[in-house]
């Protein structure tokens, strides 16, 4: 079971681009690969499976310019990744993008042929959701890699294991794996830093190649976390009924190993960013492939001027939401939280109903970080990737953290808490995914709204008292064996719901420009 840190799966990355499972999990992919060739690389075949989503979605959805950003060795923020196609090419790496019957069981599953003059690597990874990835192989030999240690990969035609011993002593290697291969053997050593040249003097390598950690929490040797789900925090709890933003910080102390205060801190850090992008989408933005156009200054207009439907701190939500969701279609700098596509439902529920309350930054962060556990719970049982449960696994997911959260801050208990989640978990079974236009905007700006006024009724019920009945991670369950019978059309394939309406397909055919005239999603001419 993986180590989920708060930072590294849940609240974050800091990106640009529609899709964290599709661009910022797709750049780490295309950075490892990038280390893998030692920086240099001048072909490179990628290969999707005909039964995936990425054959449908790899281009509009951000996969090819999060990889190949990945692959010019970019950060997931770059300003310069909108345009990282042009920028590959002018780098003189050659690129074929091919579809194939791979069988693979992951629907987000990256085959990567990697050349220059001297050498060739393959490399299969897959994309787990919210910018998580993992490599499954480098040349055809099954490892695990997912960005979070320095890795120094060593080919030897062979070596005593007293020596491969040495070497990972002296390099203070958290853990040593050793891969049988045809042509000898495969070093896997991850740590907090390389393997330096002059340790490997007596193993006398073939090959040496230097992967580095592309998460921003490093991980770490024989963690030990106190709970993993909720019913595991219970036990762990007991009667003492802790307020879950301290929960949060005592599970990522143990999983980082910062102290509470460089938690709290970076999750300031983090709501700032948060706020700047809220300000920057109400003052306008503008994106050429893109849906829909600047509605958060015009909601705001009329909110101001008294046109709109008395909804209180709710509609501050709605237009905060709003300026998020547009700021990631004009591939501003968001926060995928938990994932780019339902980026707007959690934050832009805590920091709206925190001004209106008056709170500080710090009283946002904490009620992000009670969010944040509850996202450990859901990853660490199931996913954030549509891909693999639909909607569900993110506008889901935002709702029941949205909801820890806004209990939170209401100064709500564990429990109540805990009980928000589930109550907001259960309304949102079923959700499929369905982008029109194969564009991650609508439905997703509507599902995002949803998914933070849910949050807000939700956490309203839990603080008046209001019965859950089922357990959060018993809802978790149940959304992941509704994914496991939802059609793969409806899981984000652009392949079914609203994708596949006529005007739909006609959006895209205009945003492709393969059709004249007419304005962009209004169905004229």
């Amino acid at each position: 079971m993986p180590d989920i840190s708060i930072f590294n799966d849940v609240i974050g990355p800091v990106m640009r681009g529609p899709s964290s499972s599709h661009c910022a999990a797709a750049l780490r992919i295309g950075r490892l690969a990038r280390d893998l060739m030692d920086g240099d690389l001048t072909d490179v075949l990628v290969e999707f499976d005909r039964e995936g989503s990425l054959p449908t979605t790899h281009e509009s959805q951000g996969s090819d310019m999060g990889l190949f950003g990945g692959l010019l060795g970019w950060e997931p923020d770059d300003e310069r990744l909108p345009d990282s196609a042009r920028a590959l090419a002018g780098a003189g790496i050659g690129l074929r993008i091919e579809t194939v019957d791979a069988g693979d069981p992951h629907p987000n599953t990256y085959r990567l042929t990697l050349r220059n003059d001297r050498e060739e690597h393959a490399l299969i990874a897959i994309s787990t959701g919210g910018g998580m990835m993992e490599v499954l192989s480098i040349d055809g030999v099954a490892l695990r890699m997912d960005g979070g240690y320095d890795e120094t990969l060593i080919w030897l035609d062979g070596a005593p294991r007293e020596a491969v011993e040495r070497l990972a002593a002296r390099a203070q290697a958290d853990e040593v794996l050793v891969h049988e291969t045809d042509a000898g053997l495969l070093v896997q050593m991850k740590a907090a830093g390389y393997v330096p040249d002059d340790a490997l003097t007596e193993l006398r390598p073939r090959r040496v190649r230097r992967l580095g950690r592309v998460l921003p929490v490093p991980s770490r040797h024989d963690v030990r976390l106190p709970f993993r789900g909720s019913q595991e925090l219970l036990a762990y709890e007991g009667d003492r009924r802790t307020p879950m933003w301290r929960l949060a910080a005592a599970y990522e102390m143990a999983r980082s190993g910062f102290t509470e205060d460089e938690v709290v801190a970076k999750m300031v850090d983090i709501v700032r960013i948060l706020r700047r992008s809220i300000d920057q989408g109400i003052a306008g933005t503008h994106y050429e492939d893109r849906v829909l156009g600047h509605q958060s200054g015009s909601f705001l207009e009329a909110m101001e001027a008294g046109r709109l439907l008395d909804g209180g701190a709710l509609n501050r939500i709605v237009l905060y939401v709003t300026a998020l969701m547009e700021v990631k279609s004009a591939m501003g700098v968001i926060v995928a939280a938990p994932t780019a596509g339902a980026c707007a439902g959690l934050p832009g529920a805590v920091i709206a109903m925190a001004e209106s309350l008056g709170r500080s930054e710090e009283d946002m962060a904490r009620a992000m970080l009670a969010a944040g556990l509850v996202g450990v719970f859901f990853t660490t049982r199931w996913t954030f990737a549509a891909e693999v449960g639909g909607c569900q696994a993110e506008g889901g997911a935002a709702a029941c953290m949205a909801a820890a959260a806004l209990t939170t801050l209401a100064g709500g208990n564990r429990d109540e808490a805990l009980a928000a989640a589930s109550m907001a978990l259960q309304s949102m079974l079923g959700l499929i995914c369905d982008p029109i236009a194969n564009r991650v905007e609508a439905p997703c700006l509507g599902k995002n709204v949803m998914a933070a006024a849910n949050a807000l009724a939700c956490a309203n019920m839990a603080l008046a008292g209001f019965d859950p009945l089922i357990p959060l991670d018993e809802v978790i369950d149940a959304a992941k064996a509704v994914a496991e019978r939802m059609p793969r059309e409806h899981r984000c394939t652009s392949l079914g719901g609203l994708a596949v309406t006529p005007t739909s397909l006609a959006i895209e055919r205009r945003l492709a420009g393969r059709a004249d005239g007419g304005c962009v999603g209004c169905g004229c001419g």
